[in-house]
C-alpha cells in the first residue's frame, strides 16, 4: 500500500514540476533556469513542512511521491552543466551555490514553520 501512495503522489508532482517550469519560462526571458530553482526551493519547504506536522502516511504520499517527483537534481545538475559548456559561468557558478542554499534555507524555513503548527 505504501508504494501506492509514493505512487499517487509522484503522479501528481511531475506535471506539477512540468507546468512550473513552463510557467516559469513563460515570464522570464533568461538564461537561467528559474525553473528549475522554483521547483527546488518550494519542494525544499514543503518537505521540511511536511516533516514535522505530517503523519507517515502523508509523508509517503506529499513527502517522497509529491515533493519527490517535483524537485529534480538531475535537471539541477544538467542545466548547471550546460550553462557553464554554453559560456554563462557566471549564472553556473551562481545556479551550483544559489540552488543548493536556497533548498537548504526552505527546508529549514518549513521545519520551523511546521514547529509552530
Amino acid at each position: 500500500m505504501n508504494w501506492l501512495l509514493v505512487a499517487l503522489g509522484a503522479a501528481v508532482g511531475a506535471p506539477l514540476r512540468h507546468l512550473t517550469d513552463r510557467a516559469v519560462r513563460a515570464r522570464h526571458d533568461s538564461v537561467f533556469p528559474w525553473g528549475t530553482f522554483v521547483v527546488n526551493v518550494v519542494g525544499s519547504f514543503v518537505l521540511g513542512l511536511l516533516t514535522g506536522v505530517a503523519s507517515a502516511q502523508a509523508q509517503l504520499l506529499l513527502g517522497t511521491g509529491l515533493c519527490g517527483a517535483l524537485t529534480t537534481y538531475s535537471t539541477f545538475s544538467y542545466e548547471t552543466l550546460r550553462l557553464y559548456e554554453g559560456g554563462a559561468k557566471g549564472y553556473a557558478l551562481l545556479n551550483a551555490a544559489g540552488s543548493p542554499a536556497a533548498g537548504l534555507g526552505a527546508v529549514w524555513l518549513g521545519a520551523e514553520a511546521a514547529g509552530l503548527l
